[in-house]
């Protein structure tokens, strides 16, 4: 063996080399945007991505939501129906086609919505989750053929929809086909409603545009995470609409349950039991014991709390509204 040639020029070139290096990984401490603390990414995926001291809720993927939601973490994808990827042949800054492989490389989803069958406290359930990483949750032709989907398949296995929704609106680079998604998943939520099923929505942060004009305001319940920001335009458009300041906290979860409209604010730790006792209450199936034991009292919206500023725009300027 050479050890100037095999150990000590490689090592060399390393140092020379800067880009070579081993990097740390970029997620190891995550900052609160609430306080500024700095949390451990470990003990951030263990307490559901939510900061431990402040309570902030940040956003979560997909898989991990459904896997922190179904018992025992086990479920099943439904295969959802292919669109045309890129219909308008949309380029701004770069070509749509290269941002949707980039969203998926980054979130491994096919598009912004995910649709999942499995139990819930022994429950048949449809879960579809909407991922704010994928271009800002933004509707698109995808992502309303995936609720439509969802909604259809719960209708057809005779089970309860329940819909995680997050987004910044419309996806304009796909124009009046994305806008044409709010009527069609309106006309698959009527579908839902015929079969005598229920359809229960949880608002996370944020929750604007498109979505909230459309299936996101048609459950039969509406639940929100707390501090999420639900709108259809920003705080900051109306401000600068109307030329006045709005009330503190408007348009976060607490306000609006505060003004009836969503129906409670509830912990992401305590999702699983609520919504399992609605299942079971709209369903009218005998709760589980497990459910019974374990469930509390009674839900209570939280105190407001700031969840980031409510100048920041709901999605990335690749998502931007096409309201």
């Amino acid at each position: 063996m050479n050890w100037i040639n095999n150990v000590v020029r490689p090592k060399i070139r390393s140092f020379l080399n800067p880009a070579a290096k081993k990097d740390t990984p970029e997620n190891l401490w995550v900052k609160d945007p609430e306080s500024g603390e700095m949390v451990f990414y470990r003990d951030l995926e263990v307490n559901q991505w939510v900061v431990p001291n402040s309570g902030y809720h940040m956003k979560i993927k997909s898989s991990d939501r459904l896997a922190n939601f179904f018992d025992e973490g086990k479920y099943q994808t439904l295969a959802l129906p292919a669109v045309p990827q890129d219909p308008l042949k949309f380029r701004d800054s770069k070509k749509y086609i290269d941002r949707l492989r980039e969203s998926r490389t980054k979130t491994g989803s096919e598009d912004a919505v995910m649709v999942a069958t499995g139990t819930l406290y022994g429950q048949d359930v449809t879960v579809g989750v909407q991922d704010f990483d994928f271009i800002g949750g933004s509707l698109g032709m995808a992502a309303g053929q995936a609720v439509i989907a969802g909604l259809d398949a719960a209708a057809r296995k005779k089970t309860p929809f329940v819909l995680f929704v997050a987004s910044g609106g419309a996806r304009m680079q796909e124009g009046t086909l994305s806008l044409m998604q709010m009527p069609r998943t309106t006309v698959a939520v009527l579908r839902l409603r015929e079969a005598g099923l229920p359809f229960i929505v949880v608002f996370t942060n944020p929750t604007t545009g498109g979505v909230t004009a459309s299936y996101a305001m048609l459950g039969d319940v509406h639940i929100a995470e707390p501090g999420a920001l639900i709108c259809f335009a920003g705080p900051r458009v109306i401000e600068q609409t109307i030329r006045e300041k709005l009330p503190k906290g408007f348009q976060r979860s607490e306000y609006l349950y505060e003004h009836g409209m969503v129906d409670m604010v509830v912990h992401r730790h305590n999702l699983r039991s609520t919504i399992g006792s609605l299942v079971g209450i709209l369903t009218k199936a005998d709760a589980p014991a497990e459910l019974t034991e374990n469930a509390p009292a009674r839900v209570v919206a939280q105190a407001p709390t700031a969840q980031g500023d409510d100048d920041l725009v709901a999605a990335p300027p690749e998502a931007a509204h096409a309201e």
